[in-house]
């Protein structure tokens, strides 16, 4: 009976779960742009913390001037939150970004990130 009770009480409290709204997802692009133009690492990292997030999850979602965001760090010439975002992303991401990264410094980390 306790079981039942507290079952009930989780499924009550999960269908009120509100999802976050269109305006937070737009604001926390809109921060990440900012630290990634600013190329402010330190304040990346820290937002990111804050919020839970990993550039991993959030890389996809976000797009600075019709541009990924690291595409947007190379176009800002943004070396140090592109060098980070080449660290953390997976190789494949790393790889399909490649052609476009107009940035010699970070083109050449991505390259060395992708063949090694």
């Amino acid at each position: 009976m306790k079981k039942f009770f507290i079952v009930s009480a989780v499924a009550l409290v999960s269908t009120f779960t509100v999802a976050p709204s269109a305006n937070a997802s737009t604001n926390l692009a809109q921060s990440l742009c900012e630290y990634v133009s600013a190329d402010d690492k330190k304040r990346l990292r820290s937002f990111l913390k804050s919020n839970n997030l990993k550039i991993r999850s959030v890389f996809d979602g976000v797009q600075c001037n019709g541009q990924n965001l690291l595409e947007f760090a190379s176009s800002q010439n943004a070396i140090k939150t592109g060098s980070l975002m080449i660290n953390k992303l997976p190789k494949s991401k790393v790889a399909d970004t490649i052609a476009s990264i107009t940035s010699a410094e970070l083109a050449e980390k991505a390259n060395k990130r992708v063949n090694g």
